[in-house]
């Protein structure tokens, strides 16, 4: 029998790249001890006191459990928040099957094949479930943890049985991934960096939400978001964003769960976002911003089997 089973339920708007093939396991649970404080250093003064005050006045009164990363190499800034707290990883995943993807390439001395590039296109830019599952079957384990010991990612547990979508992640990890993708280094190369942020940089309209609001008009915005709906701990909305211009190069990683919609999650990682980006960047000249209409609409989403 397959259990692997899909059915339609209630979900929001865009909700279209929520991770497949959840099995029947409990979720992973962050440790719900005291609510812990934003901790942040910069080397421009004044800089991580503010950013502290405001993401901590940004998560006020809001309900959920929110692990917070940011990484600015232009002023040497950085913020934290559940840094070490595990997240079902949902679909910010597919950043990772893409650099382990480019990654092996790159110890092949090959190319993509056009099945590969069109697959990566459709994973990141559209979040699409199946081409996901594909390219996660063909690097195999192996390379998935290949991958994350190379990118000194220790805490990332990949999901088992094909459900790459309960890959277990914190944000240390997360903003490991992203600084790799946005710097040289010796893991990927320069053409595989550039390649996966013109990708995130192309995700799909409906999907822009999250870590680039209140983003500048006067940076480049790439951008991951993953959402899944469990039975336990409710709505886990992810986003993860890079930032690069006006004399900033920035990264955001935003994970949550406990929401109770998908839209609720989007409303608080957005006023994180919008948060770091008016410190970081001040300036009256914004991006276009997705703002969750609560309007349900009709998703497959996978569940556990029924009966």
């Amino acid at each position: 029998m397959d259990h692997r089973i899909s059915r339609r339920v209630k979900a929001p708007a865009a909700a279209l790249g929520v991770a497949l093939l959840i099995p029947t396991v409990a979720a992973a649970t962050p440790a719900a001890a005291a609510t812990p404080a934003v901790s942040c250093t910069s080397a421009k003064s004044g800089l991580a006191a503010k950013l502290k005050k405001d993401i901590t006045a940004a998560l006020a009164n809001r309900k959920g459990t929110v692990a917070v990363g940011v990484y600015d190499r232009s002023t040497k800034t950085t913020c934290t928040l559940r840094a070490t707290s595990a997240y079902d990883s949902a679909s910010t995943v597919k950043v990772t099957v893409l650099a382990t993807l480019l990654w092996d390439a790159k110890k092949h001395n090959r190319l993509l094949t056009g099945t590969e590039s069109s697959l990566a296109t459709a994973m990141i830019t559209k979040s699409d479930n199946t081409a996901t599952s594909k390219l996660w079957k063909q690097l195999g384990m192996t390379k998935i943890k290949g991958f994350l010991a190379a990118a000194k990612m220790t805490k990332t547990v990949p999901g088992s049985g094909g459900y790459w979508g309960l890959t277990q992640e914190n944000v240390n990890d997360e903003q490991k991934l992203l600084q790799l993708i946005t710097a040289k280094n010796s893991v990927l190369s320069d053409n595989s960096r550039a390649y996966i942020q013109k990708l995130m940089g192309k995700v799909i309209s409906s999907q822009r939400w999250g870590t680039p609001a209140g983003a500048p008009s006067t940076v480049s915005v790439h951008v991951k978001n993953g959402w899944l709906q469990r039975s336990t701990h409710g709505w886990r909305v992810h986003s993860l964003g890079t930032f690069n211009g006006a004399g900033h190069d920035y990264m955001i990683s935003v994970l949550t769960q406990d929401n109770s919609t998908m839209s609720y999650g989007v409303t608080t990682i957005q006023n994180v976002a919008k948060a770091v980006h008016k410190d970081l960047v001040p300036t009256t000249a914004k991006t276009a911003l997705y703002v969750p209409t609560g309007k349900p609409a009709e998703a497959f989403v996978a569940t556990p089997p029924q009966g």
